[in-house]
């Protein structure tokens, strides 16, 4: 029986090739003198020698969300999903998970499956009709008098895949990071009352941001920048990643409020036996994680203008809608929000050195109906905005980038996450180009 071709890492010597031993020195060396506690310098988000050993380095090496089994709920679906140089195919198969294949013929390269999603049984290439199962065995070329054409050797190329909690990720690597394992077993509890085995897909989004990859990872790992963000302040406390320090006076009323939020919702978390506190290991493992309950304003329910719930079905098997937000940031590319009514989750697919695409994906009960149980345009208003003012603060740092009069200044104390994200960042360059 044929069997698809095992997980194998691209070859350090293709991105020496690419760029030049001299450069891959001066590259290391940028690494190796990067100035804590400052932004990077210029060439990090500019220079596409840097973009490559990003995309060997860290898209090729480390667990990469990739999307919810919500988007691919029945045995055939799939979805395809391309970041820098790399095009995956996310294939539901038979047992409940996921086929992670690349989605390169081996006959001469062409795209296998074009579409982003669909629901297909074997998959064939369009170029020259060969044919895979769902596996990833080729099982049909139309090779007419080739002598000696061994079909074994000729399956899609395949990535490690694991479903946690019904989210979906991929790794590159021919040895995936261990310590994932572990990292699982930290959000899985968190995230395991949503029950995301049983939501459906309400909407999608996707934004193309002029800016490199880790100016979008900076963005979120902040909220320095959230009075820039008027829908989101009406139900995310513009103090977070603050401290009593740190706060400024104009705040004080709003940090109070936080803190009385924080100790209700406290209350309820012990009452339903729902883990609550804070674990943050963003740059002290190689697989970061920050994961928490969090309040929010006004009801405390959703992402409202008065902080009610924005869809009437709660999920999986919790019992109250004021539970709060459950965040979660996984380095190095996505960032979630659990809520009793709904669920969004946030991954960035590097497209090049200047630019990012953002995929927004809302998620509500199965049994939801929308116009009866949610209101679309109010379920997504909040996060659609607050998506667009991100791409534009996205957009003028990396003009600010790209310009001779740009260096790196000091993160803030309330930015502490955005240095946890860089110093992650570097430490797994470090490591790989070492």
């Amino acid at each position: 029986m044929s069997h698809p071709v095992k997980p194998r890492p691209i070859s350090r010597n293709r991105l020496t090739s690419a760029i030049g031993p001299e450069r891959l020195r001066e590259i290391s060396t940028a690494f190796a003198e990067r100035r804590a506690g400052y932004s990077l310098e210029s060439p990090f988000y500019t220079d596409p020698g840097i973009f490559a050993a990003d995309m060997e380095g860290i898209f090729g090496q480390h667990w990469v969300f990739a999307g919810s089994i919500a988007e691919i709920p029945e045995p055939g679906d799939y979805l395809t999903v391309d970041y820098g140089p790399y095009a995956l195919i996310l294939l539901r198969n038979d047992d409940g998970g996921v086929n992670a294949l690349h989605n390169v013929c081996r006959h001469r390269g062409a795209r296998v499956l074009t579409e982003p999603t669909g629901t297909t049984g074997n998959l064939v290439c369009g170029y020259h009709s060969w044919t895979y199962s769902p596996e990833g065995a080729l099982i049909h070329a139309s090779a007419p008098g080739e002598a000696g054409f061994d079909k074994g050797c000729f399956g899609l190329k395949r990535a490690h895949s694991r479903v946690v909690a019904g989210l979906v990720f991929v790794c590159l690597a021919e040895e995936p990071p261990e310590d994932f394992d572990e990292v699982a077993q930290i959000f899985e509890p968190y995230l395991a009352p949503h029950d995301l085995g049983k939501v459906k897909v309400a909407y999608q989004q996707e934004l193309v941001e002029e800016g490199n990859w880790k100016l979008v990872m900076e963005n979120n790992r902040e909220c320095y920048h959230c009075d820039g963000h008027p829908e989101l302040a009406c139900s995310l406390f513009p103090t977070w990643g603050l401290t009593d320090e740190t706060v400024p006076t104009h705040l004080a009323d709003v940090w109070q409020r936080n803190l009385s939020a924080e100790e209700a919702l406290r209350t309820r978390c012990d009452r339903y036996g729902l883990p609550f506190e804070v674990v943050e290991e963003l740059d002290t493992r190689v697989a970061g994680i920050r994961i928490s309950r969090e309040p929010l304003d006004g009801a405390g329910e959703s992402f409202s203008a008065t902080g009610r719930r924005l869809s009437k079905k709660l999920l999986g098997d919790l019992r109250d809608f004021r539970l709060g937000r459950c965040s979660m940031h996984l380095q190095p590319n996505s960032w979630f929000h659990f809520l009793a009514d709904h669920v969004i989750t946030f991954s960035a697919f590097p497209v090049n050195e200047r630019q990012t695409l953002v995929r927004t994906t809302w998620l509500v009960a199965d049994d939801a109906i929308e116009g009866v149980d949610y209101d679309l345009e109010k379920l997504t208003h909040t996060w659609k905005q607050t998506n667009l003012q991100d791409k534009n603060f996205v957009e003028l740092c990396q003009r600010g980038a790209a310009s001779p009069a740009y260096e790196p200044g000091p993160y803030m104390k309330s930015e502490y996450q955005v240095e946890a994200f860089i110093s992650w960042y570097v430490e797994r360059m470090k490591e790989h180009l070492a």
